[in-house]
């Protein structure tokens, strides 16, 4: 009876003891999927590596993740401005039959700072997402009050046309790690369809810009025409973030910001200052 005894002793023992080495397994299991679920998480937020290609396609090495090409800077400003405000009536072609028979642009209706609400082009608001976030929706409320609303026109004798005709763009100058000062020369024409009357504006401004990151589109083959128009602008890893009034009183190169404040002052009603 006693030797019985001892038997079921050293068995529940044993079981005891494999129970115990069981559970602490299957933590340990669980604390190793946890970390790796961490480290997994990690390298899906990090910032794919920037690398000089040479020409037989080897990288060799990282290059700043905030260093950007001067030109490329100027033709980013470019490019954001002339589809900003380049106002047609028709959507960019996507087909060759669209080419001789673009479609009409409905556009986009807009909240102006009066409250109403007015239409900008639909490439307006696609280029808008050059621009930072916060500085985005103020800004599409002042090209809103800007676009007249006879670019919509059904009446082919009343629609307006506008393009902007850029003089110079200056070269990108470094105001910070990352941050860049553009300016340019240009001028806004509106005129009508028919008839050919214009106006011409001068626009000259001062683009704060910056560098950020990119993303790529995650479904590049299932996208709608606008989801990759919008994609491929902020391809090009920069935004704009502020803009000013352009000071022409002296040379851009030796303008200081106690000369630029001067100059800009009493200007603030038809700048795009935040």
């Amino acid at each position: 009876m006693v030797r019985l005894l001892e038997k079921r002793q050293r068995t529940a023992s044993v079981l005891t003891v494999f129970a115990i080495a069981s559970f602490s397994l299957h933590i340990l299991v669980l604390l190793l999927f946890l970390f790796q679920g961490i480290n997994i998480r990690q390298l899906s937020l990090r910032k794919p590596p920037n690398f000089v290609q040479l020409i037989d396609g080897k990288p060799v090495g990282n290059i700043d993740d905030l260093a950007r090409q001067p030109e490329a800077i100027r033709q980013f400003i470019s490019k954001t401005m002339i589809s900003m405000f380049s106002w047609s009536g028709t959507l960019p072609p996507q087909t060759i039959e669209e080419v001789a028979n673009p479609k009409s642009d409905l556009g986009i209706l807009i909240q102006t700072p009066q409250g109403s609400s007015q239409k900008i082009s639909t490439t307006s608001w696609i280029a808008s997402f050059a621009l930072s976030e916060d500085f985005r929706k103020g800004f599409l409320s002042t090209v809103a009050e800007m676009t007249p609303p006879e670019v919509f026109s059904e009446n082919p004798n009343q629609i307006m046309t506008s393009q902007l005709v850029i003089k110079r763009v200056y070269p990108p100058k470094q105001i910070a790690p990352g941050k860049w000062r553009v300016g340019m020369v240009a001028n806004l024409i509106q005129k009508n369809r028919v008839g050919g009357a214009k106006l011409i504006t001068p626009f000259n401004k001062d683009f704060l810009v910056r560098a950020v990151d990119y993303f790529g589109n995650p479904q590049a083959d299932n996208g709608t025409n606008l989801q990759k128009a919008i994609y491929s602008v902020r391809a090009d890893r920069l935004e704009i973030y502020e803009i000013r009034n352009l000071c022409l009183l002296d040379g851009y190169n030796n303008l200081n910001e106690d000369k630029f404040k001067q100059c800009g002052s009493g200007q603030t009603s038809d700048s795009f200052i935040r």
